[in-house]
């Protein structure tokens, strides 16, 4: 009794004497503690305080739901049933924080690093120029007098759905002949837009024109972050596809996920991005579909599991406000179809509340993949990024002024992105 009335004494002066060194800065900051965590169930997660500091935690209402343990003023928790819980942080028997716990239904994806190669299929045929008819009454373009834009999408010609460029040349032959104007709709970001455009004749070779470029699908490769064996969704690259010419995002219709083989490499350097070269793989294998490419990523689903033969297992995740800064690896290849782990460093991550890209900055310190590569290259983009047996993100931009380093998005908003539900909660147990 006597005894524990001394420690609370000497708490009292010790919890007085570390508020007075904080001056003005509340002591719930300096321990730097969050007022709630979540983790997944069987899952391990650190809450971070001062070292100096000997604090113990207390677990409230039913103390089955996680289990703690302190080592050097880190608190470890281990989620053992989903649901919300709350926990008390004491200071030599004097309570100091309340820190909510919410433990959700453990959740795994298999990490990728393969190579892919990627096909999409845009939404109706989409502008990428302007071109000049040469008639008998000098240069112009149609496409310009109709005041259509690059970027814009051509989505119905006369009432028909445009789905392709084949489906446009029949139109523009029959209107150019009987000199009629082709009602015209176009997709301008999330607007519709109607307009009449008369096709010119070409005096070269008697053809009619109508002053456009226009594109109706884009290819190229990048990397598969993630697969869901499950639901069998997946995700990659871990930015938008956006069209050489016009820079904007291509709106998907449909595509496709092959197998490539990387050739060779371009190595980057200061001011000038290195490059992936590669080529789809022999058998042009589609080994998925794509249904969204969007500011995260494409995504959509596999119709066979892929492995990358090193971590094939299903692995759990980070979720944004619990990825540390300090060593990592991503997981790419480098050399034809060979998935390998390189090291790099997590030089910051943003604890993101809501969806967003570029939450973390990377660095790689790999000596074998700086000399093959120089660091991050165009065609790493969708590498995941493993930190402490968990995928933490995926690589999306290099920084053109120093290829060692670049972004990365939180594995959070990709799995989000993709439609996969990881904040599930079990269902209780009945009593």
């Amino acid at each position: 009794m006597k005894s524990d009335i001394l420690r609370k004494i000497i708490g009292g002066i010790l919890l007085v004497s570390i508020i007075s060194l904080c001056f003005n800065k509340p002591f719930q900051d300096y321990l730097h503690i969050p007022k709630s965590v979540t983790l997944f169930e069987g899952q391990n997660m650190d809450i971070n305080s001062n070292d100096a500091i000997p604090v113990t935690a207390n677990v409230t209402k039913d103390d089955s739901v996680v289990a703690l343990s302190q080592e050097k003023g880190k608190f470890s928790l281990d989620g053992k049933e989903s649901g919300k819980d709350e926990m008390i942080l004491e200071l030599a028997g004097f309570p100091i924080k309340k820190v909510d716990v919410n433990v959700l239904k453990d959740f795994k994806v298999i990490p990728g690093g393969q190579s892919i190669g990627v096909k999409l299929n845009t939404v109706g045929v989409l502008v990428v120029g302007h071109h000049q008819v040469n008639t008998d009454e000098g240069k112009q373009s149609p496409g310009e007098k109709a005041n259509i834009q690059v970027g814009d999408m051509i989505i119905d010609i006369n009432g028909t759905k445009i789905e392709k460029m084949a489906d446009v040349a029949p139109f523009v032959q029959s209107a150019g002949e009987t000199k009629e104007s082709l009602k015209i709709t176009i997709k301008r970001d999330k607007e519709e837009i109607k307009t009449e455009l008369y096709p010119l004749m070409e005096k070269s070779d008697q053809s009619y024109k109508l002053g456009l470029y226009i594109r109706d699908s884009a290819a190229g490769i990048g990397t598969m972050t993630f697969y869901h064996p499950e639901s069998r969704k997946y995700g990659a690259l871990g930015h938008v596809i956006s069209d050489m010419d016009t820079k904007k995002p291509i709106v998907v219709d449909d595509g496709e996920v092959l197998r490539s083989t990387v050739t060779s490499i371009e190595k980057g350097s200061n001011g000038n991005p290195g490059e992936k070269l590669a080529r789809f793989s022999e058998d042009k294998e589609i080994i998925g579909n794509i249904k969204t490419n969007s500011p995260f990523g494409i995504f959509g689903e596999l119709n066979k599991e892929i492995g990358n033969g090193i971590l094939d297992t299903p692995m759990p995740i980070t979720l944004s406000d619990q990825v540390k800064e300090g060593p990592a690896q991503i997981l790419t290849v480098v050399d034809n179809d060979e998935v390998k782990l390189f090291d790099i460093e997590v030089v910051s991550s943003v604890p993101q509340k809501y969806p967003a890209t570029k939450g973390l900055v990377i660095k790689v310190t790999d000596k074998e993949l700086l000399s093959k590569t120089g660091g991050i290259v165009q065609g790493m983009s969708g590498s995941p990024i493993i930190q402490d047996g968990k995928l933490i993100g995926a690589v999306t931009h290099v920084f053109v002024n120093d290829p060692t380093s670049g972004y990365g998005v939180h594995i959070e908003w990709m799995l989000n992105e993709a439609g996969i539900d990881i904040y599930e909660k079990e269902a209780q147990k009945a009593s």
